[in-house]
Parts: C-alpha cells; structure tokens; sequence
C-alpha cells in the first residue's frame, strides 16, 4: 500500500464517457490525466465512448460500452453479434425501458477489470459516474476518490419543471440513475468538486457531509485558448452547448438574439448539435440566416472561433463550474452569462472586476438589453476583456489542479 508522502502514486482515472472537444467530462480527463502525469504520476485512463484524446503521458484503456447513443445513431438497436456478455444485455433492455444505463454498466465493466489488477493501483479516481460498481472497489481495497462536477439532480428538477403527463413520466424515468448516484455518493471516499455552489448542491441533494467534499476549480490550457490579434468577426455572438437541453438556456438565447437582430447586425453561432426544438424556435422566428450550428471541431478550429466573436454567452439555467466560460474569457472574448450557480463564483463576484455580465437565467428580454450594449460599446467589451484574461491568469492553471487532487488522493490513504 502507498503512503503519504511517496511520490509516484498509480492512478486508475474512470470516465463513463469523455467527449473530446464538447463538454466537460472529455475535457478534464485529458488535461488533469496530463498534468498528473507531470507530476511524475503513472496514469491510465479507463473510457467508454465517446473516447477521450490524450496528450503524452497517461495511457488510454477502452472499456467498449454498445455505444447506444453515439451522435450518428442515437437510441440504436444492437445487432445480435455485437452483445459480449450480461451486461450489454442490461444496458440495451435499460434503455428500451426508458433508462440510461451508462453510468452504471461502465461501473460494472470498471470492477470486473481492476478486479484483474488490483495491485496494479495505489488509487482510483471516478469521474462523475457514481455507478454501484463502485462499491466493489472499497471491498477489493482499492482506494476510492470521486469528482462530481454538479449533482445531476440539478438537471433533473429544472427538466422535469418544464414538463407534464407522460413526458414527465418518461424523462423521470430517465434520471432515475441520479438515485444511484446518491447513494453511492454516501458510501464512497472523499468527494472532489469545482465550486462552492456545486458543494452546496451535492450536500443537500445527495446528503452528503461537506467534510467530506473537497472544493478544486477547473483549469483551462492557455496554449489553445487566447487572444487572436485583428481576428474578432463584427456581430459575431458565441455559445457553447454541450447538450441542448433546457438547463442550458439555448431558446433563451435564440429568443434574444431574434430581438437583437432587428435593430443590429448580428450572428449568433451555437457549438453543440439542435435538439428539434430549437431549430423549430429558429425557424419561427426567422433566424436560419442568422443562427448556425456547428459541431466537432478539433482543438484549434474550437478555439479559433471562441477566439473570433464580440461577444460569448453562456446562457444556462444552472452550472456547477461551466468550462466553456472560462474558455471564453481565456480568449478574451467579453462574456455575458447567467447569474446563476457557479458562474458568479467562476467569472468574479464584484462588478469591477467582474470577468462576465451577469443576467437573470431564462430572461431573454435583460439578456437581449446586454448585448445591444455590448454590440454598441468597444470600450465595454475591452473592459471585460481584459478583467477576464487577469481572472484566468489568477485563477485557473491545470497543473494546480492536478497540484490540488493529489492532495485528495492522500486522504483515503493515511
């Protein structure tokens, strides 16, 4: 057994799915896998689909799930051949029956294969599953440490408050793994998340001790997300949404920038694919000229068209942390976001040397007042810019992030 103070420690680090460019999940796992790994730690990263993209240094190790909701065919129906044992078996009947069983088909898969190599690792790290699976490692005596970057259950009551009848019932029973998870958030070792409102969130929802959640701020690499001289697009608006679901407050935006675009010239680009909704919502409001969606982009063309609008808005009804944010303002993209959830944590409380504008969530009529200012005002939006870029200097650095968890990783072990 490692003992505090020992100092190359082998990580196991568990993702269920770790989409590489869109969404939080991918992005952490590449970059804290990298930093621990410079760190001098011995890193392997244990994935489902979609599979993360790592730097040099830790070493990926796939855990093939059915893939039932890959982006080019969601909700699939497995060929026969394609089913390995029992619990690919559960993992489709789940998902006829309305579930999404992912988070605890992985923990299964993530136990039957580090029961194989117990002694292979002197820690595992499980990010956001919280799948029963888990359990299993306490009793091989491996140590546990969990990051959960919001509770879902945030989601699920913001979802389900839009909602009625049988689609109530449908999408109640989808979140139903949000019940696994907290209880498995209980029994587990310590607990890593991004902010004090997300502790807050996961100590009321979960009843979790706050002793036991430990509070480490997310990074952002400064060598892809920048300032680009000359490369702002006039009118251009941002946003980043890595699911188009109500949480993250897509048709508000929509909503507003159709009230902006009869007085200014403006085009709002959304990364993230549209759910039916919204682009009925475009529609409607006559913005397929003036709302493009846009998908998969590599690192450099991501951060490229961060890096080129006036304006970024992370529009959502509630985030624990919001990685994209702190994408925007390390780009020195002035950004207007919600006063909601973490975000007046991540972007700076105090109006002077606030990194954002905050609006109230869901308010397309104050968020639409913001950007005609915005659009209006170059001195406003280098205000902002420049009170970001000192923020993520500040603030946000993935080595200290990977500084801070191996701090954690220490706990269960002395």
């Amino acid at each position: 057994m490692v003992r505090c103070g020992v100092a190359m420690l082998r990580i196991a680090l568990l993702s269920y799915r770790s989409k590489p460019h869109c969404g939080g999940q991918g992005v952490y796992v590449r970059h804290l896998s990298r930093e621990l790994a410079a760190l001098g730690h011995s890193v392997e990263v244990f994935s489902g689909q979609p599979y993360p993209e790592l730097d040099d240094g830790p070493v990926l190790r796939e855990l093939p799930s059915l893939d039932l909701y890959r982006d080019d065919d969601p909700f699939r129906t497995p060929r026969l051949d394609e089913y390995r044992d029992w619990t690919d078996v559960m993992e489709t009947a789940m998902m006829w029956g309305g579930a999404f069983p992912e988070p605890l088909t992985f923990s299964i898969r993530a136990l039957r294969t580090l029961a194989a190599r117990r002694h292979d690792f002197d820690v595992v790290h499980d990010n956001q599953g919280l799948g029963y699976g888990m359990l299993g490692l306490r009793r091989l005596g491996l140590p546990l440490v969990t990051s959960i970057h919001h509770p879902i259950s945030v989601d699920r009551r913001i979802d389900l408050g839009g909602l009625s009848g049988l689609n109530k019932l449908s999408r109640r029973r989808w979140y139903g793994f949000v019940r696994m998870q907290a209880r498995v958030a209980r029994r587990v070792g310590p607990l890593i998340t991004v902010s004090d409102s997300s502790k807050r969130d996961i100590c009321r929802d979960f009843r979790v001790r706050p002793d036991n959640v430990h509070i480490i701020p997310l990074g952002v690499d400064t060598r892809i997300f920048h300032p680009r001289e000359g490369h702002r697009v006039p009118g251009r608006i941002v946003a980043v949404a890595s699911a188009d679901s109500a949480i993250k407050g897509v048709s508000t935006l929509v909503r507003a920038v159709g009230k902006l675009v009869t007085e200014r010239d403006a085009h709002l680009m959304i990364v993230g694919k549209p759910a039916p909704d919204t682009e009925r919502l475009a529609a409607q409001l006559s913005l397929s000229d003036r709302v493009t969606f846009t998908h998969g982009l590599d690192d450099a063309a991501y951060s490229a068209l961060l890096a080129s609008a006036e304006i970024a808005v992370v529009p959502s009804l509630y985030e624990g942390f919001s990685l994209p944010a702190v994408e925007h303002m390390a780009s020195g993209t002035p950004l207007v976001a919600s006063r909601t959830g973490a975000l007046p944590e991540v972007t700076g409380a105090l109006p002077q040397k606030a990194g954002a504008v905050l609006v109230k969530p869901g308010d397309s009529e104050e968020l639409a007042a913001v950007l005609r200012r915005l659009h209006d005002s170059p001195a406003m939006r280098e205000a902002l810019s420049s009170r970001a870029l000192a923020r993520v200097r500040e603030r946000f650095a993935w080595s200290a992030v990977a500084r801070a968890t191996v701090e954690v990783y220490g706990t269960p072990l002395c």
